[in-house]
């Protein structure tokens, strides 16, 4: 790689660009732009599940006081799906005025039957989410090997059941634009994770010239994969700007954030696993299926189907069943969510791997090193170990005594990582001053830092020379951030851009090398006009690729069922590290997020009124302070392999580490995520009497239980009562 070996800055821990500006509230998200004479916009949702909407009447709310613009999301009869479906849109000169208006907007609609959990939606005489659609979309069985006789040859095998719920992504800045029009030109501040994206998709839905929508994203907070179109929302802003002539805003509320804009899809998974004396895997088999909401079958929120995921997931045994499934329900639409298909992928394979390795009497690391096909992946886990004191702490599940118990488990992720596309361009200034201009968003993660940093470096210039100019469709071009693409594809491009820059400098000053001590004297040389140069992604400067493994340990008290989880140590892949303090920021938040996962998240629906029954941030958990661990990350600086992305890796092994640590403490495996006290509890057969999640009803699952007395839908749903003891 030709990235330097000696470096300054690259590597190093330096501290956020725009850090200043957002400690101080300067920074200026989407929600605080104010053109002059802006109004506020907000959008009619359904309050059916399901409906035919036969008209919608909007002659009231347009002669509201206040009120400049209402438009219908769609025109002439239609069906909504779900609770929270757009209907029409208002625009405002206040919220107040806005919000009177939207009460006096009068619908005709027929209602219609709905259901809104997954396994309620297999049932033969359940209602029908799409018209003529069947609920359940099942892919073909795909097979490698023969594996009934896998299956018979191998010493041990070991089934398990999991599930995994309905995650929501709930960033802390909600969706939301404020478009402005200027004649037939449109100017969006979107809160986006591609500007570029987002120019497209508004230009192609609004039948308008991409080189007329110009969109800008100085800075946003959080997206998760969310955020890569306008949305719905993001189109009704636009409309209503048109519609009123005035620019608008419409940022959406953290009720609507539970509705209507995407999470990661629900799985219930059975797996089955075989593996010789030795403990090498040699048979794997899954049922899945999971719903990705009121259109499944999409390819969303997962792998080639809309709640189907990698499997069998990181190894591969020869012989290998998979089928997998979506069901649709009555409620929001899925999308991409940090790392898609992956956490769900490794809670299910994870556990069954814990599983076997418990019937074979074989350490938990043991195993996945002997089947883990990467490398770098098994030399994390020789590191991880060693620094956690796995051999010290790990003891056969279940044999502590005592009402706590402590728990140790382990589990691995991958990720593609890599990112192409990315230009940037340089200007160098006659008294040497830098600006670096890169189309690139910055989610939060850092991007601007990155920038800096890697600029810096290559021109031997201090921090405070150069200034960072993103965010902006105007900007030299960058794709959008996600799949941990953007540390990967931008680097490169700045890199080039400076190799240029000093190519020529030399030209310009006859000076050999004009980078550092050398550069004033270069840059003096320059004359009236600066000096403008482009670069862009380069091979060879970053790979994909990731790797990363972590270990839990947890205290669980059988008396109330409560899990604490007291350390995380992370072993983090990252390639060349561009700056360890935003790196290591990158994965304490994809690890606090994968802790909620285990313990917290779940989206609650009420299957008789198809209401999501905690949409807010007041009764969706989602970790705290308190609840936080110690969590350690151990970085593995790999600069021959490139500039290789955190952002997904870092979250997908978490939860499995954790549900693993909980079964190892326990002795008996819990299930169903979140891992809630109740849950644990009737792992343990000590449900208090008149728990919810006791209740009984035919064809529900319960805690990984079901009746299917009415609703024959094996394989997909049977029998399992309670926690899955040890054998």
């Amino acid at each position: 790689m030709p990235w330097p070996k000696e470096t300054k800055f690259l590597g190093k821990e330096t501290p956020r660009v725009e850090g200043p500006a957002k400690v101080s509230g300067r920074a200026k998200y989407t929600g605080d732009v104010a053109p002059a004479g802006v109004l506020y916009g907000a959008i009619f949702r359904s309050k059916w599940p399901a409906a035919r909407v036969k008209s919608v009447n909007l002659a009231k709310a347009r002669i509201a006081p206040g009120i400049k613009a209402a438009i219908l999301a769609r025109d002439g009869e239609f069906d909504v799906r779900y609770y929270g479906d757009e209907i029409a849109a208002l625009a405002g000169t206040s919220k107040q005025a806005v919000l009177d208006a939207l009460a006096l907007i009068e619908v005709s609609a027929e209602p219609r039957a709905f259901v809104v959990k997954e396994v309620d939606a297999l049932k033969t005489d359940a209602p029908t989410v799409v018209a003529g659609r069947a609920n359940l979309t099942e892919g073909a069985a795909k097979e490698t090997g023969d594996v009934e006789a896998a299956f018979a040859a191998s010493a041990a095998v070991v089934e398990t059941r999991v599930s995994t719920p309905i995650q929501v992504h709930h960033p802390m800045e909600t969706h939301g634009h404020t478009v402005q029009w200027d004649g037939e030109e449109l100017s969006a501040w979107s809160s986006t994770q591609g500007v570029f994206a987002c120019r497209d998709s508004f230009a192609k839905s609004l039948n308008v010239a991409q080189n007329r929508v110009r969109v800008r994203c100085e800075h946003m907070g959080g997206g998760f994969g969310s955020k890569f179109t306008p949305g719905a929302e993001g189109v009704l802003c636009a409309r209503l700007a048109r519609a009123a002539g005035a620019p608008v805003k419409l940022m959406l509320t953290r009720f609507e954030e539970g509705l209507a804009v995407g999470n990661r899809p629900s799985s219930f998974q059975k797996l089955k696993l075989g593996a010789d004396a030795d403990g090498k895997l040699t048979a794997f088999e899954i049922y899945s299926f999971g719903t990705p909401g009121h259109t499944a079958g999409a390819n969303t929120g997962g792998g080639s189907g809309g709640a189907s995921f990698p499997a069998p997931y990181l190894y591969k045994p020869a012989a290998t069943r998979v089928k997998q499934g979506s069901v649709a329900v009555n409620a929001g639409q899925s999308c991409a969510f940090r790392a898609p298909g992956h956490p769900v992928a490794s809670v299910g394979m994870e556990a069954v791997l814990d599983d076997l390795a418990v019937k074979l009497g074989m350490d938990p690391v043991e195993i996945r090193v002997k089947n883990d096909p990467f490398d770098v992946r098994r030399r994390e886990y020789a590191i991880g170990a060693e620094q956690f004191g796995w051999k010290q702490k790990y003891r056969k599940p279940g044999t502590m005594a005592g009402a706590v118990k402590t728990g140790v488990g382990c589990a691995g992720a991958a990720w593609m990582s890599g990112g192409k596309g990315t230009q940037a361009e340089i200007q160098v200034n006659a008294d040497g001053t830098v600006e670096v201009r890169v189309g690139t968003q910055d989610l939060g993660t850092g991007s601007r830092t990155v920038v800096q940093v890697v600029a810096a470096e290559m021109l031997g210039l201090g921090l405070d020379r150069l200034t960072v100019r993103i965010g902006d469709s105007r900007l030299p071009p960058s794709g959008s951030s996600g799949g941990s693409q953007t540390t990967a594809a931008v680097s490169p491009a700045v890199f080039d851009a400076c190799e240029n820059v000093v190519a020529e400098l030399k030209k310009l000053s006859g000076i050999e090398d004009p980078r550092g001590e050398n550069w004033q004297a270069a840059c003096a040389k320059i004359g009236n006009l600066p000096l403008q140069v482009r670069g862009k992604w380069r091979e060879g400067l970053s790979t994909g690729g990731a790797g990363g493994v972590q270990f839990a340990e947890v205290e669980v008290d059988t008396e109330t069922g409560f899990v604490k989880v007291k350390k995380l140590l992370v072993v983090q892949d990252c390639g060349l590290v561009v700056n360890k303090l935003t790196c290591e920021s990158q994965i304490n938040g994809g690890v606090i997020m994968g802790l909620g996962y285990a313990l917290y998240e779940q989206r609650v629906m009420d299957a008789r009124t198809g209401f999501v029954l905690n949409p807010t941030l007041e009764n969706y958990k989602l970790p705290g302070a308190a609840d936080m661990p110690e969590i350690e990350i151990l970085l593995i600086d790999m600069p021959e392999r490139g500039v290789i992305g955190v952002g997904e890796p870092c979250t997908v092994p978490t939860a499995a580490a954790i549900a693993n640590a909980v079964a190892n403490a326990i002795g008996v495996r819990v299930p169903d995520l979140p891992l809630t006290p109740d849950r644990v509890l009737a792992a343990l057969g000590q449900v208090p009497k008149g728990t919810a999640d006791t209740v009984r009803r035919p064809g529900a699952w319960v805690d990984g239980r079901a009746s299917v007395a009415a609703a024959p839908v094996a394989p997909w749903v049977e029998r399992n009562g309670g926690g899955q003891a040890y054998r």
